[in-house]
């Protein structure tokens, strides 16, 4: 089994505990909404069952076929990485190969594709890193009691992260957006 498919199966596993349904229950929750977008299935799920935005997400593209963790599959890590830094975005690969270099040397987490970026989790996820426009990859980031700065950008309450910072260069992989990094992942155990 591949290191995507190994991720994808750890994430589904888990899911399933933690909503304590399996997979085809919660696919028949969904198909019985009446609901067809992903959007509509996914609010639905957090609405309905509790679940957290990432789970609620990847339940849906599991039920549906799609998302990044069903274009993963089968793939190996560099095919995966190959595609969402293709094009305009090539050019951002050595920040995000320098900035994952770095966070190796954290420890063990695992590494889940989704379509456009990878999730970083240890017990939960830690981060998220991927390009965000051709000029700029984006790291979000989870981890409490921080401040925000202007480099240190505060997202909204009940989103995927609680901060996001942009990177244009990778000189911008410094010890400073690495204790960031480090903070979030001793933080998520």
């Amino acid at each position: 089994m591949a290191d995507m498919d190994k991720a994808v199966a750890t994430q589904l596993a888990n899911i399933e505990k933690r909503s304590g349904k399996t997979l085809a229950e919660l696919g028949e929750i969904l198909r019985a909404s009446g609901l067809a977008k992903h959007g509509e299935l996914r609010d639905f799920l957090k609405r309905e069952l509790g679940m957290g935005h990432g789970d609620a997400n990847a339940t849906v593209h599991h039920v549906l076929g799609s998302g990044g963790a069903a274009e993963a599959a089968g793939k190996e890590a560099d095919e995966v990485l190959d595609a969402i830094y293709a094009g305009p975005k090539a050019a951002l690969r050595p920040i995000h190969d320098k900035l994952m270099a770095a966070m190796a040397q954290f420890g063990e987490f695992e590494i889940a594709p989704k379509k456009g970026y990878l999730s970083l989790r240890r017990k939960k996820q830690f981060a998220m890193l991927g390009p965000a426009t051709n000029t700029r990859v984006e790291l979000g980031l989870n981890m409490k009691g921080v401040a925000a700065s202007g480099r240190l950008l505060e997202q909204a309450p009940g989103g995927m992260c609680n901060y996001k910072v942009r990177i244009a260069d990778a000189a911008e992989v410094d010890d400073e957006l690495l204790a960031w990094a480090r903070q979030a992942y001793d933080s998520a155990g």
